[in-house]
């Protein structure tokens, strides 16, 4: 059974939006498999990886007097969404969707403890007239520089393929890829000091981000107006659904110039809070707070009849990005968080314990088999 299963009829889950982890996850595994057998090509150069690397979020080379880490991620299904809502309102929402984009592959990158560099550009449309939409282009073209400049990473250019037959006419598959230093060589962060008694931050998202949006997209068709029903008064699903992924490396940069270390992190996208079991090492993470549900997050939950356990398995539930820091330093993160335009909460913490992470204030644990990602 699927480890976000539920037993209720009525319920959707992400596996009946067309997206199951239980097939997906085990390729992953096998490539990161094959993936690890060509690290030894590394040595040729003069070079080597941190095999600790090997299954985050980012991969870390050491190139001697620093790190070297690099991602790439791409969007996901959220460019339908704003191609709905155009066709509804008549406004481009492609500078929120290149924020986007590129929140996937940094948000991934300063896991490791990295400093985002240099930003790569992948936009395959499905054929060249996609392009010719000048608001739309011009739109997407602004918001992915805008980005850019809130990380402070130079945009180095990228590839507009127009793939007939491969991408669907209309539409257009966007990603990201992103590489950065770590510098000093202790800010590496891949978890050598995750221990019990660390606390953990949570770090507030604007939404769904852009995860869990062919669940979001599935939804549309139970609701009475569609993309333009409301979440709140004024603030259509469309609306609310494409309110941009937060961008984390200000934070992780503030943190870093104010000398705290971060022993671990976890970017809460996909498989929801299971993500904060990423770490391979055997330790409980208890939650004691919870921050509060969107209310895009809530509506969904709400009209998708998932229970609390489906939800937080497949959504971020209000928390974007977690850090694992000493107890002593929880607080210090909380406020330079906020500082950086980002709520924060002390959640929880770090325990002795099998691998599990325990939500105390809603009920529900996650355990090793629901996360299997090496």
């Amino acid at each position: 059974m699927s480890s976000s299963a539920s037993s209720n009829p009525s319920t959707l889950s992400y596996e009946q939006a067309g997206v199951n982890y239980d097939l997906i996850d085990p390729l992953k595994v096998a490539a990161q498999r094959a993936a690890a057998a060509t690290a030894g090509h590394l040595a040729g150069h003069g070079f080597s990886e941190v095999k600790a690397s090997r299954g985050e979020s980012a991969y870390v080379v050491d190139v001697g007097p620093f790190y070297l880490a690099s991602i790439v991620e791409c969007l996901g299904s959220k460019a339908l969404v704003a191609d709905e809502m155009k066709a509804l309102t008549g406004k481009s929402y492609y500078d929120s969707i290149a924020q986007d984009t590129i929140a996937m592959a940094v948000n991934d990158l300063i896991t490791v403890g990295a400093t985002p560099l240099v930003v790569q550009a992948y936009w395959a449309a499905g054929g060249s007239d996609w392009f010719g939409d000048a608001q739309r282009a011009q739109a997407l073209v602004e918001g992915w520089k805008k980005a850019c400049d809130t990380c402070k990473v130079a945009w180095g250019g990228g590839e507009t393929p127009a793939l007939a037959g491969i991408v669907e006419a209309g539409r257009i598959d966007l990603a990201a890829s992103c590489t950065g230093i770590i510098s000093p060589k202790t800010r590496l962060s891949v978890g050598d000091n995750l221990a019990p008694g660390n606390a953990i931050v949570l770090l507030a998202s604007s939404g769904i981000h852009a995860n869990g949006l062919s669940l979001a997209r599935k939804l549309v068709e139970r609701l009475p107006q569609g993309y333009l029903t409301e979440v709140s008064p004024g603030l259509s699903y469309g609306e609310a659904l494409l309110a941009p992924t937060i961008l984390y490396s200000p934070v992780t940069e503030a943190l870093a110039a104010a000398g705290i270390a971060v022993n671990y992190s976890a970017n809460i996208t996909g498989h929801g809070w299971r993500k904060l079991l990423r770490h391979a090492s055997a330790q409980t993470y208890r939650i004691h707070t919870v921050p509060p549900v969107t209310p895009v997050l809530k509506f969904i939950q709400q009209h998708a009849q998932q229970d609390d356990r489906e939800a937080y398995s497949t959504l971020n539930m209000g928390a974007g990005f977690a850090l694992f820091v000493n107890a002593a330093d929880a607080q210090r993160v909380v406020e330079i968080s906020k500082a950086q335009g980002v709520d924060a909460w002390v959640a929880g913490q770090v325990e002795e314990g099998p691998k599990q992470v325990v939500i105390e204030p809603i009920g529900v644990t996650f355990g090793t088999e629901d996360l299997q990602l090496r």
